[in-house]
């Protein structure tokens, strides 16, 4: 898969599993478990990029004696993700469009 692609939608997942609730970077890799393989080394790297083009917050909380690091989806963050399924929609017209034209050419 192409690496610009790839990560813009590591970006949209990373997103939409905020949607519902804030949580933590474990809690977000398990979350995506099954749809996408993000390693800890990928995911932080993401969310401080996120963080800082605003489309996310962070605030910690003590639990069992140590801080962790919650993240909440901003209103940007939301835009991203709409911004995303607008240009997704558009990447799979482009798909069918090829795809298409490729079975035409084998018929």
């Amino acid at each position: 898969m192409d690496i610009q692609l790839k990560r813009g939608s590591l970006d949209a997942c990373v997103l939409a599993s905020l949607l519902n609730e804030d949580s933590y970077g474990y809690k977000i890799i398990q979350s995506l478990d099954g749809v996408v393989e993000i390693s800890e080394s990928t995911l932080y790297p993401i969310l401080r990029r996120l963080e800082s083009a605003g489309c996310l917050t962070s605030y910690s909380v003590e639990h069992n004696g140590r801080l962790r690091k919650f993240y909440s989806i901003t209103d940007a963050g939301k835009d991203r993700i709409r911004d995303y399924l607008l240009d997704f929609k558009e990447l799979m017209a482009i798909y069918n469009f090829i795809a298409k034209e490729v079975k035409n050419d084998v018929e």
